[in-house]
């Protein structure tokens, strides 16, 4: 198995995934070469909690231009971990 810190990104902080957070779903970027099945373990040996479900989403880059110059975001992989009842990642609870 690879490196949990190498999986797990880093967690996505926005609105949609904040009000997740109310059904015990915490969202990560996780590295586009994992499975369900990988981030599953990483996320269970970081935090110390378990995993009821993962659901992962390819996100594709957008196209960005300043000026004359057009470039791309990067591709990533997202990933809704659904926790079981009772289990909590600290680093959400300032959120």
């Amino acid at each position: 198995m690879k490196n949990p810190r190498d999986i797990i990104i880093k967690p996505v902080i926005s609105e949609k995934s904040t009000d997740l957070l109310a059904d015990n779903k915490y969202t990560f970027w996780v590295d586009k070469k994992a499975n369900k099945i990988e981030i599953r373990q990483a996320v269970e040996k970081l935090f110390n909690v378990k995993v009821v479900k993962v659901n992962t989403m390819n996100v594709k880059g957008k196209t960005k231009r300043v000026r004359q110059y057009v470039g791309k975001t990067p591709d990533r992989k997202k990933a809704i971990v659904k926790l079981a009842e009772g289990d909590k990642i600290e680093i959400f609870e300032g959120l």
